[in-house]
């Protein structure tokens, strides 16, 4: 070792020997990281706080790295009784998406298991996983069992199927925003009987953080088209925001018996969920009913087959369950091959269709959280293309819908 690396634990004596120590002294632990608000200095395949790298040689001379052993992995990490706060960037969102990203290994079940029981709490009161939180809030939330991190690594075969399933389903995509054309039978989310859904098949797309997509809204299983998912929270919380506002606007088309009267119009009720042992539907309720809430869609004629089937295109100004199935059955029209709400007795379907719904979220436009404005459009499924075909009818045409009010 040279004469002059050996002085540099010892006192300069001269000023120009200071200057010349100086590079040499090891930086303090809170100059070593990133600055505060900005982003580390720190040469690429460098640690932070880690020494220059002419002086990293020499250390390495006089004394070996000894690595730390790796840490047994339990199968279970079990939290305390602890008390957080809403974030400004958490303002708004839903309680069960919040304790998903605050606790990326949590289970669906076992989140919504805390919230039913109570055992989760804000500002000291019981909430549902519905609920939406505001910033500065207190949540008590529970010993928790988080399920261990798997390390990255090569997906599985199931898991590589699946992403590709996603791709082949996409029709757009960026760094923040992903939209499906979500087929007809595939689930949104999880349920009674329901193996397979988009929810679940997300979990292939999750990164570094834990951090899974998120689903901004549902369309029914058996209608295909334009499914809006957020691939970061900044996306989740703008996008979200967005169909609170009505400041996205959803296009449906639809096949339905019979030619509506007048050709445009406006369907206003109320509707309110009716459940049985068998089934759930909305029902035509009137202002004052419990559960009642109020709906509103836009629908246009496009094209007719004749005088038995119309191509109608709809637009919902809310976005409530079953909303334009609902609406269709009460003004006389249901749509084709709707197992709850075609009413129609006697209806005989015309040879060479199939007796399935034919819903198509066909368009969807909306902010961009970045700026700009997202516009998909979703081809028809291919049942539905096989009844255009058989009724001659052109999926190129006119929408008038693009008339009607957004309001």
């Amino acid at each position: 070792m040279s004469r002059r690396i050996k002085r540099t634990n010892q006192e300069p004596r001269s000023r120009d020997e200071r200057r010349e120590a100086r590079p040499f002294r090891a930086k303090s632990p809170h100059k070593a990281g990133p600055r505060p608000g900005g982003k580390s200095v720190s040469k690429p395949g460098s640690k932070p706080g880690a020494k220059p790298q002419r002086f990293a040689g020499e250390r390495a001379e006089r004394r070996a790295p000894v690595e730390a052993p790796p840490k047994p992995v339990e199968a279970l990490l079990p939290t305390k009784v602890q008390t957080v706060t809403v974030t400004a960037d958490e303002n708004n969102m839903r309680v069960d998406r919040f304790l998903e990203a605050r606790f990326p290994g949590l289970s669906f079940s076992h989140i919504q298991r805390v919230v039913r029981k109570g055992e989760l709490r804000v500002d000291g009161k019981r909430v549902d996983s519905k609920d939406r939180l505001e910033e500065g809030q207190s949540v008590r939330i529970p010993p928790l069992k988080l399920d261990t991190p798997k390390a990255a690594g090569p997906l599985s075969e199931a898991a590589q199927k699946t992403l590709a399933a996603l791709k082949e389903m996409t029709i757009y995509e960026d760094d923040d925003v992903l939209v499906l054309n979500k087929p007809a039978g595939l689930a949104v989310q999880g349920g009674s009987g329901i193996t397979r859904n988009v929810d679940q098949m997300l979990e292939v797309m999750r990164d570094a953080k834990g951090q899974k997509p998120r689903l901004v809204h549902r369309i029914d299983r058996e209608t295909s088209g334009c499914l809006l998912i957020a691939k970061t929270r900044f996306a989740a919380s703008h996008l979200t925001g967005a169909f609170r506002s009505r400041s996205a606007r959803k296009v449906y088309w639809a096949l339905v018996p019979g030619l509506p009267k007048p050709r445009q119009g406006r369907i206003s009720t109320f509707l309110a969920k009716e459940e049985s042992e068998d089934d759930t539907i909305m029902r035509i309720a009137q202002h004052g009913d419990e559960g009642a809430i109020h709906a509103v869609t836009y629908y246009a004629v496009v094209e007719t087959a004749g005088s038995k089937l119309t191509w109608v295109s709809l637009k919902p100004v809310t976005g409530r369950t079953h909303q334009l199935r609902a609406h269709m059955a009460h003004i006389g029209h249901p749509i084709v091959g709707d197992p709850k709400y075609f009413n129609i007795e006697n209806w005989q379907l015309p040879g060479g269709l199939q007796n399935r719904l034919h819903l198509l979220a066909r368009r969807i436009v909306i902010p961009h959280p970045r700026g700009g404005v997202i516009d998909a459009s979703a081809p028809l499924p291919p049942h539905m293309q096989q009844s255009w075909n058989l009724l001659g009818l052109d999926a190129t045409r006119f929408d008038p819908i693009e008339n009607a009010p957004e309001e």
